[in-house]
């Protein structure tokens, strides 16, 4: 067996788990959809539990950092109540 023999061999191997993974993710994926609806058909936000799950990935000092500068950001552009533009 030669040298591109093997790669050829390989190759076709990486490919084919590639796509065995990529039709499992779209699998993954409707599952997901599905969970979602259901959550909406109990009458929870699908907006605001994305924004959970996505918080929860987030250790509690990269939370914190992202929550100040929202802040930041809100009071610059004069949308948190008592507080100016020129606060910012």
């Amino acid at each position: 067996m030669n040298k591109t023999t093997f790669a050829h061999g390989q190759l076709k191997s990486i490919v084919e788990r590639i796509e065995r993974l990529e039709e499992e993710k779209k699998t993954i994926a409707g599952d997901i959809k599905e969970v979602y609806a259901e959550a909406k058909a109990n009458g929870f936000d699908t907006k605001i539990l994305r924004k959970v799950i996505s918080l929860r990935k987030k250790d509690a000092a990269e939370r914190e950092e992202e929550e100040s500068m929202l802040d930041v950001y809100l009071a610059a552009l004069g949308m948190i109540p008592g507080e100016s533009e020129e606060a910012a």
